[in-house]
């Protein structure tokens, strides 16, 4: 693999030290099996997703008629289940009676009493978010940052694939590819403009750079947080897209630099996005500045 090392042209700072190679890999299986548990959550998981549709301005008729808004599935919905009102950037539904339109409980997933009058459903990235449940379908109004479009999203927590769902493989975990980085503030945070997977574009806030060095030079990944934030979330692109891993880019946590603003990435933790498993999703583009020139061997493959 050659020697990656740590530290940047300006400051030097020591490797990240080495962990003993079980315990690295007894540390990877547990963060993997976490991963598979949360994407194949039968309560809203990526794999149980089974559709994402647009909201327009005004009615949005949902149901399993073919002539409706949103078409659902036939074994879960009656005809006409309800329609989703979208008015200023809020969602009121108004149920059709008999529908069978429930709400689901967020932790537990159970359901309660049918719904009869009219309420209104906060986006997901809102306090107080609502989650319906009709047949073995769940529901929620979907929102993504620096967008004003919304989403119904819908997943079955019946599906099948769920319990043959298995991550795709990763290349070998070694402790090379944990790389020490020194955080590089910008004067002010950013707002970037980010392309996605459904033609639109998203707004993450960048407040700086990741800055390391690697295969004998320097670079630098443009990291995402809020001023809140216990890690920085990074999407990043390099040349094993092209052959091993998803061709759209790979995404990675790396922890809040410490108060020497230094931090280590763990290349071994990339990780595919949504949209490697699942065509309902709004996913983010890399930036152009966090294209790689050079192969990260490490991490997720692609499905």
């Amino acid at each position: 693999m050659g020697v990656l090392a740590a530290g940047c042209a300006r400051e030097t700072r020591p490797e990240a030290p080495p962990v003993d190679p079980e315990v690295l890999v007894a540390e990877h299986s547990e963060w993997r099996t976490g991963r598979r548990t949360s994407l194949a959550n039968p309560n809203a998981g990526v794999i149980s997703w089974d559709g994402l549709f647009e909201l327009k301005e005004g009615a949005n008729t949902f149901g399993a008629d073919p002539n409706l808004t949103i078409v659902l599935s036939e074994e879960d919905a009656p005809p006409l289940a309800g329609t989703l009102h979208l008015e200023d950037g809020a969602v009121r539904l108004v149920p059709e009676a008999g529908s069978g339109l429930r709400l689901r409980d967020r932790e537990s997933g159970d359901v309660g009493d049918p719904l009869t009058e009219p309420i209104p459903l906060p986006d997901d990235r809102s306090d107080g978010t609502i989650r319906l449940a009709l047949g073995s379908l769940g529901m929620r109004v979907h929102a993504e940052p620096g967008t004003d479009r919304l989403w119904l999203r819908v997943w079955d927590t019946d599906a099948q694939r769920l319990d043959a769902f298995e991550l795709p493989p990763y290349f070998p975990i070694e402790n090379e590819w944990r790389i020490t980085a020194r955080f590089e503030p910008y004067p002010e945070p950013v707002t970037v403009s980010l392309a996605d997977v459904r033609g639109g574009t998203l707004e993450n806030t960048a407040p700086g750079d990741l800055v390391f060095r690697a295969k004998g030079g320097e670079h630098r990944l443009m990291a995402f947080a809020s001023a809140s934030s216990r890690s920085y979330f990074i999407s990043l692109w390099d040349s094993t897209a092209v052959t091993d891993t998803y061709q759209a880019g790979r995404y990675m946590r790396v922890p809040v630099a410490d108060d020497d603003g230094w931090t280590t990435i763990d290349f071994n933790r990339a990780y595919n996005a949504p949209c490697a498993f699942t065509p309902h999703s709004v996913c983010s583009l890399p930036p152009r500045e966090n294209y790689l020139r050079f192969a990260v061997t490490a991490g997720e493959k692609r499905p």
